[in-house]
């Protein structure tokens, strides 16, 4: 994309978002309105007030502010307040807003290989070994710390929001009764193939209109973290929620390279030093949204069925049935793909090793 595109991009999306409002964020300055006001940052995520991005948002949000002793204030955008998730990365890229959520459901189409978080069943069942895993090895960081460099992004924290739970219009113990489901799925060719292999029938749907598909039957089941199912309702739209600990809901906090660059040292240290201290603050956070928000979703709907655990033989069905898709991840995304699955599966299984011994 050319300059005069993107300044054209960039005053189009300021106007009808930011009420008009006439902001500089061009080149990777920080913005201010001038020397006597607080620096402006800008963050937006992907999901609603009260949800665990919004949580890890307002924490990153005090922590800054704090520690700059007021010279820097954070404005957070919840879902929908800056368009879809997809637009949300364009604005990172534009320098538009300064840090972002961005899932790997929908950054896989800028960044193919970090679509690894959507494969079924290859992370640890152990919450904390995923967490040392994803922010804790560094070889894994370096890694994939250059593959988001490559899209002009910096990668600063993964983790886990919690494990995905299917809620449906009917019960599912094995893949045969996905046979004919109408699923709804993240625009992401890997979750398509993932739910193609239980025998279902994928639908791409945005977030927003997911509970208006489940009233309508034009989906017959989906797929979120228990906070957010409670969050935007789908549990009242069906019968029944299945945990099958298949995946967990992967998301990234990144900013802008360029921006980041630009940061003196001091502030730099500033970002990263405040990430660090949300890695093991949003896994507490994560699980004690989910498991407050269950017993909401009872409380508020004793007749809903709830399936705490698929059969041994049932997960194993599953799991069978999940790895074609692996060989298709890999076709997509090449030898990069290939290495990465491997570090990430040695990793995974080097750490629960190392729990057993100890």
């Amino acid at each position: 994309m050319n300059l005069i595109q993107k300044s054209i991009r960039s005053a189009s999306v300021l106007s009808l978002i930011l009420c008009g409002a006439l902001l500089c964020t061009s080149c990777g300055a920080e913005v201010t309105a001038s020397t006597d006001q607080p620096t402006q940052w800008r963050f937006a995520i992907e999901e609603t007030i009260g949800s665990v991005q919004h949580q890890y948002a307002m924490k990153f949000k005090e922590l800054i502010e704090e520690r700059s002793n007021g010279e820097i204030e954070v404005t957070i955008y919840p879902y929908g307040t800056l368009g879809t998730s997809d637009q949300i990365t364009e604005l990172v890229d534009m320098e538009v807003v300064q840090f972002a959520m961005a899932s790997p459901g929908h950054l896989g189409k800028l960044i193919p290989v970090v679509q690894v978080f959507l494969l079924h069943f290859l992370f640890s069942d152990d919450d904390e070994i995923n967490n040392q895993v994803l922010n804790k090895d560094p070889r894994l960081q370096k890694t994939f710390d250059e593959l988001y460099a490559r899209k002009r992004l910096k990668l600063l924290s993964i983790f886990s929001e919690g494990w995905q739970v299917w809620t449906m219009k009917e019960p599912v113990h094995q893949p045969e009764d996905f046979s004919g489901v109408k699923m709804r799925v993240m625009t992401s060719p890997l979750l398509i193939a993932a739910y193609k292999a239980y025998g279902a029938s994928p639908t791409p749907l945005p977030y927003s209109e997911v509970y208006s598909g489940l009233q309508l039957n034009m989906i017959d089941g989906q797929e979120n973290p228990v906070f957010a199912i409670q969050e935007m309702n789908f549990y009242e739209v069906t019968n029944w929620m299945i945990f099958a600990r298949h995946a967990p809901f992967i998301t990234t906090a990144v900013t802008n390279r360029d921006f980041f660059d630009s940061l003196p040292p001091e502030r730099q240290q500033l970002v990263t030093g405040v990430v660090a201290d949300l890695n093991d603050y949003i896994l507490k956070v994560q699980k004690e949204f989910n498991q407050e928000r269950l017993e909401l979703i009872r409380k508020n709907k004793p007749k809903l069925k709830i399936i705490t655990e698929l059969t041994p033989d049932a997960r194993e069905a599953f799991r069978k049935a999940s790895q074609p898709v692996r060989d298709k991840f890999i076709k997509m995304t090449g030898e990069d793909g290939r290495q990465l699955l491997k570090e990430l599966q040695q990793t995974i299984q080097e750490y629960e090793d190392q729990k057993q011994q100890n």
